[in-house]
């Protein structure tokens, strides 16, 4: 059995590049195992509060030292980590945003980067400690952002990677439909090679 965890963002919705891809990457790994189950994270649908100075207090506070304020604060943050420590494998979709992720996906990377529960600190330097996930990269680009001139403005999975190496997720796959502002006929044959790779990876 295998708990895929899919976590959209795009503010698209229904029209999402990224999106549509992920949920087919989602339902082909389901596929293979008749027990599997898919739980969907919707931050366009559910956005996240973005995290304030109580929640910045409290994430540092040692778990016998909360007050019932800050446990109330934190306990989102907690069922958020629950659920993506319940799952061996993680799909996040996401469109480029100026250059980088929308708030709403980085509203999320704040309420699961947790010292004690996602990583802590050691005489070696910071430990994740998330392991033995998979993790999928789906990503939309109106340009072409993996190669040329624009590649130095390639915010998006180089943080990605970079925050989920830190948690301890470093087996990450990426999915990139790339050009899709470019007209009608270069996203359709960039969405199709991106679908084309998810049957291939999902095989």
């Amino acid at each position: 059995m295998s708990n895929i965890l899919l976590i959209t963002s795009s503010p698209r919705r229904g029209a999402s590049y990224s999106s549509r891809i992920a949920r087919t990457l989602a339902e082909k790994l389901a596929s293979r195992d008749a027990g599997s189950t898919i739980t969907v994270r919707d931050l366009t649908a559910e956005p996240l509060p973005h995290i304030d100075d109580t929640f910045a207090t409290a994430r540092g506070t040692p778990p016998e030292r909360l007050t019932a304020t800050q446990k109330a604060v934190l306990s989102l943050s907690d069922a958020l980590v629950a659920e993506l420590s319940a799952a061996d494998t993680v799909i996040i979709a996401t469109g480029m945003i100026n250059f980088g992720i929308p708030s709403n996906l980085k509203a999320y990377i704040d309420h699961v980067l947790r010292p004690g529960l996602t990583f802590k600190y050691t005489e070696k330097g910071p430990e994740g400690l998330l392991h033995g996930k998979k993790v999928y990269l789906v990503l939309a680009r109106g340009g072409v952002y993996s190669q040329g001139f624009m590649q130095t403005l390639n915010f998006q999975d180089p943080y990605l990677k970079a925050v989920l190496a830190f948690i301890g997720l470093a087996d990450v796959e990426v999915i990139a439909a790339e050009g899709v502002a470019l007209g009608p006929e270069a996203a359709e044959k960039s969405v199709n090679a991106a679908l084309e790779r998810v049957h291939a990876l999902a095989a």
